[in-house]
């Protein structure tokens, strides 16, 4: 995978990651109690594929568990964060999700977040820090999410998705019901997760993929990929690779979008970007029929801010043209196919 990302445009498109999920680990520690790789899987240690991953031009991430295993069974970090964290460190580890399995209460949950987030900084390497933390609260209690933006860069919120549409709908609406406590904590250094892109695999269709792209860029999510860079056709890697959206996900204020209105046949997102320009998305989830068209007053958008006294609107996806110039007064209609998308920015003038 670390070839194919350079190789493909990867990397320069700003894919710089390369993660490890759960089952790296052999089942057991080593006679100094520290972490170690399934000699099968890696036989030359992590420390080597850092190196090779390294040379490539990117980073490497690797997981573990706040409890006492890991979610599939493996030895977790409870007990020995700093080991952890300083063995992490030592293989040159760039990134760690850490997971949320097998904690025995919410308060040592909580302290084990906390203490790895302390050990991580300790070890004087950075090293981005995902978090599962608010997702184990929330059965329980509202989680603090203040609090948690200190010691994390991003956290999960809702179940794991799968690659499939009805999993990016459940994301996408239980986003917007809660859209009122996480969307004024995410901003640079700390971000909602709402997991990885399932672009590229089998249970998304076109339009579908479309949505994902879009949505994550208007959540400002991290951008994820859970795929194989082998068997990806030329439109998935045009998509995840579209500079334009990217630059949206991307957008240095770092402000997350909500959703404005939500109707029985669309849904309407706004997301404030630099130098007063907005990203909006119009979802059609109707899952049947055709195109539908989806008629709109520009004064709903950024508070009557967005296209005052006038703007000029462009069509990112599903493909990138000029709409044209608009004034503050006007309407915008937009075509969109059943559970697709189109994303538009809108520039002030």
């Amino acid at each position: 995978m670390a070839d194919r990302m350079v190789a493909e445009g990867w990397r320069d498109a700003g894919y710089e990651f390369i993660c490890i999920d759960d089952c790296w680990m052999a089942p057991t520690r080593d006679k100094q109690g520290r972490l170690q790789a399934d000699p099968k899987r890696f036989p030359g240690g992590i420390r080597k594929l850092a190196d090779y991953v390294h040379s490539k031009g990117l980073k490497l991430g690797i997981y573990s568990d706040v409890g006492s295993k890991t979610c599939a069974g493996f030895p977790g970090s409870y007990n020995h964060y700093d080991l952890d964290a300083q063995t992490f460190a030592s293989w040159g580890v760039d990134l760690l999700k850490f997971d949320g399995c097998n904690s025995e209460s919410l308060e040592l949950l909580a302290e084990g977040y906390r203490r790895m987030s302390v050990a991580l900084n300790r070890t004087g390497r950075s090293i981005v820090y995902s978090c599962e933390w608010p997702f184990y609260l929330r059965p329980v209690q509202q989680p603090n999410y203040t609090e948690i933006k200190q010691y994390c860069n991003h956290w999960r919120n809702f179940y794991d998705v799968y690659d499939s549409w009805s999993s990016i709908k459940s994301i996408l609406d239980w986003t917007a019901l809660h859209q009122d406590t996480i969307v004024k904590i995410a901003g640079p250094g700390g971000w909602n997760d709402p997991d990885m892109l399932v672009i590229g695999n089998f249970g998304l269709s076109w339009d579908q993929s479309v949505t994902q792209m879009a949505m994550w860029a208007i959540m400002a999510a991290p951008l994820f990929m859970s795929n194989d860079l082998r068997h990806i056709s030329p439109e998935a890697k045009w998509l995840l690779q579209n500079k334009e959206v990217i630059a949206i996900n991307q957008d240095p204020l770092g402000k997350q979008g909500y959703q404005l209105s939500k109707d029985k046949n669309f849904q309407l997102w706004e997301r404030p970007l630099s130098d007063r320009a907005y990203a909006v998305a119009v979802l059609n989830q109707q899952e049947i029929g055709g195109p539908q068209k989806f008629t709109f007053s520009l004064t709903f958008l950024g508070n009557g801010l967005a296209c005052n006294p006038a703007c000029s609107i462009r069509q990112v996806l599903p493909a990138s043209r000029d709409c044209g110039v608009y004034s503050w007064i006007s309407s915008l209609s937009v075509e969109v196919n059943p559970t697709g998308t189109v994303l538009l920015k809108v520039l002030p003038l």
